[in-house]
């Protein structure tokens, strides 16, 4: 038994629904079959793109060659490259979400982590999938000063930036059901440390060698603390990046919760961290989470 979701068949024909179940009927061409277990589900929060193409081998019969590509509505790339969610990781992540909702109880949840690990897109692939709201705390200190963080950094000095971050976290941590993306540096000050923990803090360990490529993919204009003019950028981008790594690792430890995508992605059954998909780092976030809920509530809740 299996529910069918018909497509009328075209040489290209690309959509973005939300689809859900009920809504799946049969038509009289071109059809796409999901098992039971897809029907169960209710619900699948990804957009699809469909390349369908046709063939003739006879007059009678057709047949169609379709090739399917998952994607997360705001974004699948991590830092460069892009990333498509499989239907298991989709699903997956909707099941982890219907688990560990009642027990979040509207918490948020603030990621945190080295530049470059991913926060804002593995962010907006939580909220999406949560239901919750996405915010950039970068982004609001953007907002209220009305100039970018590097700017921020060139005119008024980092220990204004820092106080102004605080001030985005404090309004943050009066707000319920937002998964927030922090800076890479909010973990050396104290006080950040007591507004994230009116929520659960989520440390993305992603390797050295993992963010170097990343950000060089995408260069480092935006990053004030990693921006260099000199012909050897990359040299000093590196161990710039090493430098604030072992400053910073003590703190990230604090987070109530540690994603480690080295070990992530040697259980995906890959030796590159940037191979792992931001759906699946989000599915571990999610894991993670509700792995600390149950030591939380003394009990196997899950």
């Amino acid at each position: 038994m299996s529910t069918r979701m018909e497509a009328t068949v075209t040489q290209h024909f690309q959509f973005s629904p939300w689809i859900h179940s009920s809504s799946i009927v049969a038509k009289p061409k071109g059809s796409l079959q999901f098992s039971r277990r897809f029907a169960e589900q209710h619900i699948l929060r990804v957009p699809f793109s469909f390349n369908l193409q046709l063939s003739r081998p006879s007059a009678r019969r057709r047949t169609v060659a379709l090739n399917i590509a998952c994607s997360y509505e705001n974004s699948t790339v991590l830092e460069s490259g892009n990333h498509f969610a499989s239907f298991d990781e989709s699903l997956a992540i909707q099941r982890k979400c219907r688990e560990i909702e009642s027990y979040l109880d509207g918490r948020c949840i603030y990621l945190v982590g080295m530049m470059g690990s991913g926060k804002t897109t593995v962010g907006n692939v939580l909220s999406n999938a949560l239901g919750y709201s996405f915010a950039d705390s970068d982004s609001l200190v953007e907002e209220d000063v009305g100039i970018s963080v590097a700017e921020i950094f060139n005119v008024y000095g980092e220990d204004f930036f820092r106080e102004k971050e605080t001030e985005a976290l404090r309004k943050l941590s009066l707000m319920h059901q937002f998964v927030i993306s922090t800076g890479g540096g909010v973990v050396t000050r104290t006080i950040n440390w007591k507004h994230m923990n009116k929520g659960i803090s989520v440390w993305l360990d992603v390797p050295l060698e993992a963010l170097v490529k990343r950000i060089s993919a995408v260069g480092t204009r935006s990053r004030p603390l990693l921006h260099h003019d000199s012909t050897d950028a990359y040299s000093k981008t590196v161990v710039r990046l090493s430098t604030l790594l072992e400053e910073r690792g003590e703190a990230y430890a604090k987070a109530e919760v540690r994603v480690c995508c080295q070990k992530l992605a040697a259980k995906l059954g890959t030796k590159d961290v940037c191979n792992v998909t931001p759906m699946a780092i989000a599915i571990e976030v999610l894991e993670q989470i509700s792995i600390f809920l149950e030591r939380e509530n003394g009990s196997c809740a899950f």
